[in-house]
């Protein structure tokens, strides 16, 4: 799930929407402040190995994404378990990353769907997928331009008018992050079919797999596409290359 930004006590204070610039880096300065409050809701890593597991498959993914997306490599990149029966993953931008034992139990991925599972996450954090929500917020309701930063990134996830209005930019972030999750996955040297299972596992666990929401395509469509890209995958490449396809 994509992640926005939270107000937090204490957190510096911010000029205007406009004034702030929203740059890349103010998004990872507010995530990394956001990310350390929600560990210190969480018993973490509590799991040694599972802890370990996901930390071995996220590796290899943050190595490709810091090959595929250059500035994701100077992020200090954090990854840590939980037990949440109310978590599934997520990447926060900058690279931190809070993973659900019960969720990935629940489903029993294996490996190539953690995978999988972590790079559709780490996509929405290295296509800048907050910055880019925060970006449209401004555009569809100027208003909150001569507010304060604090209060945009607020509305985005409250203010119902505003999220009926960013439903169609979130929809279609989740479409672009599960395409680019699979590819850079497989470009990290997973099969696209092993990928694509954890599409149809997440399906088959779904309570309404047919049900799309105005923000989020439903688990029917998302594994037909991973489906298909994956058939492409396969019938046109004989292994991932060591090169984005971008």
């Amino acid at each position: 799930m994509l992640v926005l930004l939270a107000l937090l006590p204490g957190a510096p204070a911010a000029g205007s929407a406009q004034d702030a610039a929203l740059t890349q880096q103010l998004i990872i300065a507010r995530a990394a402040q956001v990310y350390a409050a929600r560990l210190d809701e969480h018993v973490l890593d509590g799991d040694a190995r599972f802890a370990a597991r996901v930390n071995a498959v996220a590796a290899t993914l943050i190595a490709r994404a810091r090959r595929d997306y250059p500035d994701t490599a100077s992020w200090a990149w954090e990854v840590h378990t939980t037990n949440d029966p109310d978590q599934n993953a997520d990447c926060m931008a900058g690279g931190k990353i809070l993973v659900s034992q019960a969720y990935v139990q629940r489903l029993e991925l294996g490996d190539a769907e953690l995978a999988m599972l972590l790079a559709h996450e780490i996509e929405h954090a290295a296509l800048h997928h907050n910055l880019k929500e925060y970006e449209q917020a401004l555009k569809l309701a100027p208003r909150w331009a001569g507010r304060p930063f604090m209060e945009l990134e607020h509305a985005v996830d409250h203010d119902s008018e505003l999220i009926d209005q960013l439903a169609p930019t979130n929809y279609a972030q989740e479409v672009e992050a599960d395409r680019e999750g699979m590819l850079l996955a497989w470009r990290a040297g997973w099969p696209a079919a092993q990928l694509a299972d954890y599409f149809k596992k997440m399906y088959r666990g779904s309570v309404h797999p047919r049900r799309s929401k105005p923000d989020y395509p439903s688990p029917q469509l998302r594994w037909q596409a991973a489906r298909e890209l994956a058939a492409t995958l396969q019938k046109n490449y004989v292994q991932a290359p060591t090169e984005p396809l971008h």
